[in-house]
């Protein structure tokens, strides 16, 4: 799906086709507001970090006016343990758009280690997932966030399957 082929507003079954933004075209068509950002491949089609970093859009960091949001530039590797790559989480891409309280001390605790971070929780909408499958690139991006190489990896090596999907080894 690219971004000209979203459905209008009248009919995508989420909107009021009677309702007056729709009937006097108070809101943007989808096709129209999107096409204009760089394209993704995924989820709701479009790179939202390189729309921010190419200064197309500029979102607010806060409803209050004099707001200063405090961007951390710091990578944190997390998944230290398993197969699959380690994932690097970029602090700076997300508190361009967040602020830190967004997710500490609530979603995640703010010392580095204090949260066990589950794959099981993020895929049942918890913790990373609370954004990732619902307002950024969805969970099926894997190679996404387990971007860095283990020692022994390389790119394009098979990557372990999920717990429970189809494609597991019967157990032993």
């Amino acid at each position: 799906m690219l971004a000209q082929d979203w459905a209008p507003l009248r009919n995508d079954g989420i909107h009021d086709r009677k309702g007056p933004a729709v009937k006097q075209k108070l809101l943007q068509e989808p096709a129209e507001a999107l096409s204009k950002l760089p394209p993704d491949t995924t989820g709701n089609m479009v790179r939202w970090v390189e729309a921010l970093q190419q200064g197309i859009i500029q979102p607010r960091a806060s409803l209050k006016p004099d707001f200063k949001p405090e961007i951390l530039d710091q990578d944190i590797l997390l998944d230290l343990k398993g197969s699959m790559p380690i994932v690097l989480f970029p602090h700076k891409r997300h508190t361009e758009w967040l602020d830190c309280s967004n997710c500490h001390n609530g979603v995640f605790e703010k010392q580095t280690g204090a949260t066990k971070i589950s794959m099981f929780q993020i895929l049942a909408g918890e913790q990373c997932g609370i954004c990732h499958g619902a307002v950024s690139f969805p969970l099926t991006e894997c190679d996404r966030c387990h971007s860095v190489l283990r020692p022994g990896q390389k790119k394009g090596d098979p990557r372990p399957p999920l717990p429970g999907s189809h494609n597991m080894p019967p157990p032993r």
